[in-house]
């Protein structure tokens, strides 16, 4: 089968986009991780489907997949390409866009400048709805690990995040303790581990081993769960400038209940098709 595609990448995190908005895909796990893979397919961090949404009032529905063909319930940086798909494949004219995600809606604002903001909802501390085994909330847990024990701040933006502060997220231990986190037991649908590095109340460096990809150039939903855990923390006033390897996101968050506002970039790399 000749499948169409499009490749997109936002800060760094890449995408492959497949529009079946006008037409049903039904990918199997394999044939996705055929796709992800970076010798053999396309290459991506994740693979997103464009869908008509079945809910009133709401735009579009997309669901999205982890290079090893799991599917996952939000991905922010995901989210903005979602966003500039649509609208530069004509599909909607609205600059505000409606979306249905496995964690619930969003909402979508394309900005003049090809930057898009996204209303990724409000986060969620209690332990049991991230999901972590923990028996009460907390601002940090201990963790063990194989030959130590962090603390973590645990969080979810619709996906599970732990966020560990590191003094120098270049010499942070992320290829040994990534793993460690991501399958830990305490945590079991997996988590995205984060290492936060604090320059001052409105930055932070970040790097992130996200469930399911590995290390990736950035993370859209892990970047708005170290900006929170810093704020909560008392270490970080929004809004918050997250540095990654692949670029910067403006994430803004008043607090308590209140949703967090991410802004980045979103741009098109190429189209074409593989043969699955």
């Amino acid at each position: 089968m000749q499948l169409k595609f499009t490749k997109m990448q936002g800060a760094g995190n890449d995408f492959v986009v497949i529009n079946g908005y006008s037409e049903n895909v039904a990918l199997s796990k394999s044939q996705i991780k055929q796709i992800a893979n970076r010798y053999f397919g396309v290459g991506c961090d994740q693979l997103l489907i464009v869908e008509k949404s079945t809910t009133v009032d709401v735009d579009f529905k997309y669901r999205i997949f982890n290079a090893d063909g799991g599917e996952v319930e939000q991905c922010g940086n995901g989210a903005r390409c979602f966003a500039r798909f649509v609208f530069e494949k004509n599909l909607t004219t609205k600059t505000d866009i409606k979306v249905e995600t496995a964690s619930g809606i969003i909402v979508l604002q394309l900005q003049n400048d090809g930057q898009v903001t996204v209303n990724m909802g409000a986060p969620i501390f209690e332990p049991a709805r991230i999901p972590f085994a923990a028996t009460n909330l907390q601002a940090q847990y201990a963790l063990k690990l194989q030959a130590e024990t962090i603390t973590i701040s645990a969080i979810s933006m619709g996906n599970p995040h732990a966020v560990m502060v590191v003094d120098n997220t270049e010499q942070a231990k992320v290829a040994t303790l990534g793993p460690q986190i991501e399958s830990h037991v305490d945590f079991p649908q997996r988590v995205n581990a984060g290492f936060m590095q604090v320059l001052n109340a409105h930055e932070i460096n970040l790097r992130v081993y996200e469930r399911g990809s590995g290390e990736t150039l950035s993370c859209g939903t892990g970047a708005c769960a170290a900006a929170i855990s810093g704020i909560a923390l008392g270490l970080l006033q929004s809004p918050v400038l997250v540095n990654t390897r692949g670029g910067r996101l403006s994430i803004a968050w008043a607090g308590e209940t209140a949703p967090v506002m991410m802004t980045g970039p979103a741009e098109f790399v190429f189209e074409g098709q593989i043969e699955i």
